[in-house]
């Protein structure tokens, strides 16, 4: 595309681009002022699985993707350097890296968020105090999910580790803190920072100081010294410099950092207290915004930093994490062999009236929210001889709207707010079977906005904020536009028989592993 077709159809720029740095790609998307789309480059990368739970990325792998897939978008919007204005980061969160400082080399593959070989030492750091030991300074359960077991289990694991840390030659960072560092210099001077929200995932974190808890990393035994400084999810951490991207992007202010969930909350442009979405993925994450004050869950739920622009204060969430819907149907495919394509779902399933009495629950690798139970396994329930492929696919996207409802019913138990409309993103959108679904099993209108893309479009919005490309977070609502909505319509008594039916076969999925095993 050269400039002149580059600005026939997104105006002259300025332009913001981001990088999304995801669980089973990295892309990088380029965005104008009206935050649409102007070109997008995206690259898979290995998943590592040594053993059943264990997940595993390889971080060098993962940085020359990000750099293949910058250069790759601005290429193909026939932009330079002078074109954009800043960079901004979303990532996989929770997902843990240690890396030399003086080599750049990582210690080890990085440990992802569904990664479960830390179930063993969450039990343990919990002692006589069970899951909820660290929540009230971190507002998350024990759980294998986050970051700062996973840290422990390198440091306890990788021969002679503990020793480097501790000398100050070690640095821990999720995947926003390896691209920044990375993009800023690297072992040449990169700048180790981390934001609000993806240090909020650490359980390492104090949501009221928004500062590392000297308490907690001793417990844990993690030092001080791996740790980044912990900054704003919208402010200029650094600019890129050294290397292929330096050459190409080189004095461009690296300019937000959200985790994806997060960011796709601030792309969504969910600014007032109340507003929800969901994101629909490998996994989905429904986030509410709770505004100034971080509100303490008692239905299983995870409180959070929602963002923090620039010195403004920090905004809270209430976030509910469903750990198994796209790779569902991902399965279906793969392992499976059911459908040729994910697509596929959608036309096998609306083949069939209704699930035929069979019901799924995905718990491969235990259930999130509202349980965190790592001891759970998947189950189909309700199995007859009658039941087919096609009722089995309509199960599958059953799984994913039910775990959506029981998110959205303890969000109003912890909140005192209603769901009154759910704005969803992520790839699971496009098919409208399951939204429709959604809506009838939620009895609230579903929303998609035109741009599906708002985890990296939040990114974006947080760096244009931090360079004044954009001048406020109105501006940013201004551009946001819905591109089809689902209104439910299933009656009570149908809605109300399926969700006891659905709970019913939640239940057989729990206690599955002994202790023991």
């Amino acid at each position: 595309m050269t400039d002149q077709t580059a600005s026939n159809s997104h105006g002259t720029g300025p332009f913001i681009a981001a990088i999304d740095q995801g669980t089973t790609s990295s892309r990088c998307i380029v965005f104008d002022r009206d935050g649409r789309i102007v070109s997008v480059d995206q690259k898979e990368h290995e998943q590592i699985l040594p053993k059943p739970g264990w997940v595993e990325h390889n971080a060098a792998e993962i940085w020359t993707n990000v750099q293949e897939v910058v250069a790759g978008a601005i290429q193909k919007a026939g932009i330079g350097r002078d074109d954009i204005k800043a960079i901004g980061i979303t990532n996989q969160r929770e997902t843990t890296l240690l890396w030399d400082k003086n080599t750049g080399e990582p210690v080890h593959n990085a440990l992802v968020w569904q990664d479960t070989r830390t179930d063993a030492l969450c039990k343990e750091l919990g002692r006589n105090v069970g899951q909820d030991r660290f929540r009230r300074e971190t507002g998350l359960p024990l759980a294998s999910y986050f970051a700062g077991p996973k840290i422990r289990w390198l440091l306890d694991n990788v021969e002679g580790l503990r020793e480097r840390a501790e000398a100050g030659d070690i640095l821990f960072g999720t995947m926003d803190s390896w691209v920044i560092w990375n993009l800023t210099g690297g072992a040449q001077g990169g700048v180790h920072v981390t934001d609000v929200t993806n240090a909020s995932r650490t359980m390492l974190m104090n949501l009221h100081t928004m500062k590392w808890d000297d308490k907690i990393l001793t417990s844990m035994e993690v030092p001080a010294a791996v740790l980044p400084e912990i900054r704003s999810s919208a402010e200029v951490y650094g600019e890129v410099t050294g290397g292929p991207l330096g050459e190409l992007l080189g004095g461009v202010p690296v300019a937000s950092a959200l985790g994806d969930q997060q960011a796709a909350l601030f792309g969504q442009t969910c600014f007032a207290e109340g507003e929800a979405k969901s994101t629909y993925g490998t996994g989905t994450f429904m986030l509410i915004n709770t505004g100034g004050k971080a509100i303490n869950s008692y239905s299983g739920l995870l409180t959070t930093v929602g963002y923090q622009i620039g010195d403004n204060k920090p905004v809270y969430a209430l976030e509910g994490s469903i750990a198994v819907t796209g790779s569902l149907v991902q399965w279906m495919r793969d392992q499976m062999g059911l459908i040729n394509s994910a697509a596929e779902i959608e036309t096998l399933a609306s083949s069939v009236e209704d699930n035929g009495g069979a019901y799924f629950v995905p718990a491969f690798s235990g259930l999130f929210a509202p349980y965190w139970r790592s001891d759970a396994r998947g189950v189909i329930a309700g199995l007859t001889r009658y039941v087919t492929k096609a009722h089995i696919a309509r199960a599958v996207l059953e799984a994913t709207a039910w775990q959506t409802r029981e998110i959205s019913d303890a969000m109003t138990k912890d909140s005192g707010v209603e769901l009154t409309t759910l704005k969803v993103d992520g790839g699971m959108t496009s098919n409208n079977l399951l939204m429709q679904t959604l809506s009838d099993v939620l009895d609230a209108p579903v929303v998609r906005p035109m741009v599906a893309e708002t985890t990296c479009l939040g990114a974006a919005y947080a760096a244009g904020l931090a360079v004044g490309f954009w001048p406020d977070t109105e501006a940013l609502r201004a551009n946001w536009r819905r591109a089809a909505e689902w209104t439910p319509r299933m009656d009570a008594e149908t809605r109300e028989r399926e969700y006891k039916s659905w709970l019913k076969a939640v239940e057989r999925t729990m206690g599955w592993l002994d202790d023991e095993s």
